[in-house]
């Protein structure tokens, strides 16, 4: 693609600092910074999110409908998860400095730092990376709705509802409020599994979303080759939002 730039006007830019630009700051050590055509106007369709995590902070489920994203570990180390929509597998890679996740347009994915001063560096495919957020489903799709669809009780999906913000980005909430007693429940739940924990190999999704009791636990045993079964795709695209705006 070729830009219709004056490349003579005083108005072109050719650096930036993308310190200058975070967008969206949980805390000292959880933050993004970001990097568009909107601060860079010579960038030729790509775009980066410069993302700073602690141990065991989450860059929260999402998707980017605009644009693939390449997540690179500058330094830490992280897992990069996401749900091939082919094979409705969730897979879990592991990254250290100097490693690579690629994840396609479209899919559902987030990211856990596993140690503390995480650098991710993550790269896109457009001008401007757009991003449809988990926080901001849940947040607006009606509690009756879900009740409904899924044949659960309202009041309860509404006051498990209730905390959640919309625009989270990085969770856990800086204000979420008591951490070791949610933690301790979390722990006791048949299906709980630390953040920083995954199975050797990819649980398969079951119909609605169902996964099997009792995986097997494992540090970082997810392999890197996959095998791909090709399936129609027929994941739907809602809404837009534009990250940077988000941020």
């Amino acid at each position: 693609m070729t830009l219709y730039l004056d490349y003579k006007s005083p108005n072109t830019q050719f650096t930036f600092d993308v310190n200058s630009n975070t967008t969206f700051r949980k805390d000292a050590c959880n933050y993004i910074n970001t990097l568009s055509v909107n601060e860079l106007n010579t960038l030729d369709n790509i775009s980066l999110l410069d993302i700073f995590l602690s141990k065991s902070n989450v860059v929260e489920p999402h998707y980017h409908q605009n644009a693939a994203e390449l997540v690179y570990c500058i330094s830490g180390e992280a897992v990069v998860s996401l749900i091939n929509p082919f094979t409705n597998e969730l897979l879990h890679f592991p990254i250290c400095p100097g490693q690579v996740t690629n994840v396609p347009q479209g899919w559902w994915h987030y990211e856990v730092a596993t140690v503390d001063c995480t650098h991710l560096l993550a790269i896109f495919n457009a001008p401007v990376p757009e991003v449809i957020l988990g926080s901001n489903l849940l947040t607006l799709t009606p509690s009756n709705v879900l009740a409904h669809t899924y044949c659960l009780n309202e009041a309860k999906v509404k006051d498990a509802l209730a905390p959640v913000q919309p625009g989270t980005f990085i969770g856990p909430p800086a204000d979420c409020c008591e951490p070791g007693k949610s933690a301790g429940a979390n722990a006791k739940h048949p299906y709980f599994m630390p953040p920083y924990m995954y199975p050797q190999a990819p649980q398969m999704l079951q119909p609605y979303g169902y996964q099997p009791a009792d995986p097997s636990p494992g540090f970082y045993g997810q392999p890197y080759v996959q095998q791909y079964r090709q399936q129609p795709y027929v994941q739907p695209y809602p809404g837009t939002q534009t990250a940077v705006d988000e941020f």
